[in-house]
């Protein structure tokens, strides 16, 4: 089986800074997770995830569950519920939404026990909708793992490659929408951006939200290449690296704050007194900043939980 996430290909080397920012602590994610802290301290689960531990001169294979070890597998499904659904029941559940969406069934493809047709004709909008709303329809997958429900660049539960025509994420069907109603390439790129603004997805384990951030850009990376025929310029790629950075968030979903606390700097000084534990001069807890994501039709960056009292 190839490597679904290549590390070292055009694409990904060229925003990986960007694709391990944490927008809320400004720093970058953290492991949040013990499965890599045999390589070392670097890799212990409050430690960020650096360029250095992913690609330095003792890099980790950074790949997705399935292609993880059966006792690796075990082992954070014991400890973190960590369960990766297969495409099939993504589709059925993304089913069901566009289904409440657009007012009938089978909109994007019939399924059939573990496979689906895609329907070829173009799709039809309900006489009270449009497209544009289509793609600004903001959609949240929580502990979205490797966001299968957002992007189905394979099949979590195997590993096998989804050819661009088959996919089913949720990201798929908007990109899929805007083909079919745009014909030139800057409205191709101009929703194409409002579609990835519109779709977010939060996640604890940071190797886990690392590789959902990557199957988003190379989502991007896919879809212009097969419409428009030519690689995606670098300044494209920030771009949509930036607002996957927002949309993507590391938390804790129960408390809706920053897994173990702010991590801290990379390298610390510590005084006389933080060394031989003078009381008064101990280093204060880590703080546990509350989530930040962004707003794009506001242009601005809101709490987390204040959005949900919204909805509520």
């Amino acid at each position: 089986m190839r490597e679904l996430i290549q590390l070292q290909s055009f694409p990904v080397r060229t925003v990986l800074p960007i694709l391990l920012q944490d927008k809320t602590t400004k720093k970058n994610i953290i492991w949040a997770t013990s499965s890599y802290e045999q390589f070392g301290n670097q890799y212990a689960d409050d430690k960020q995830i650096t360029i250095e531990a992913l690609t330095g001169l003792n890099p980790i294979l950074l790949q997705p569950r399935i292609m993880k070890t059966m006792e690796q597998q075990q082992a954070r499904t014991k400890v973190h519920a960590e369960v990766f659904t297969p495409a099939w029941i993504c589709n059925k559940m993304n089913n069901y939404c566009d289904e409440e969406w657009f007012y009938r069934k089978n909109v994007f493809n019939i399924l059939q026990d573990k496979q689906w047709d895609i329907t070829q004709e173009r799709v039809l909008f309900p006489p009270n909708k449009t497209w544009k709303q289509y793609i600004d329809s903001r959609r949240l997958e929580i502990t979205c793992g490797e966001a299968p429900y957002i992007a189905s660049r394979y099949d979590a539960s195997t590993g096998e490659a989804i050819p661009i025509k088959d996919r089913i994420g949720i990201l798929d069907r908007k990109l899929r929408i805007i083909n079919e109603n745009t014909d030139n390439e800057g409205e191709w790129l101009k929703w194409t951006i409002r579609a990835f603004q519109s779709v977010y997805g939060y996640e604890y384990q940071g190797d886990n939200l690392l590789i959902g951030r990557i199957n988003l850009l190379i989502t991007f990376v896919d879809y212009l290449s097969d419409r428009w025929n030519r690689e995606a310029a670098i300044d494209e790629l920030k771009k949509i690296a930036n607002i996957i950075a927002w949309n993507f968030w590391q938390m804790d979903g129960l408390t809706g704050t920053v897994p173990l606390g702010e991590p801290e700097e990379e390298i610390h000084q510590y005084s006389l007194f933080e060394m031989f534990g003078n009381e008064e001069n101990k280093p204060e807890d880590k703080k546990t900043p509350r989530c930040r994501i962004f707003d794009w039709r506001a242009d601005k960056s809101i709490l987390y939980e204040s959005m949900k009292k919204q909805e509520g």
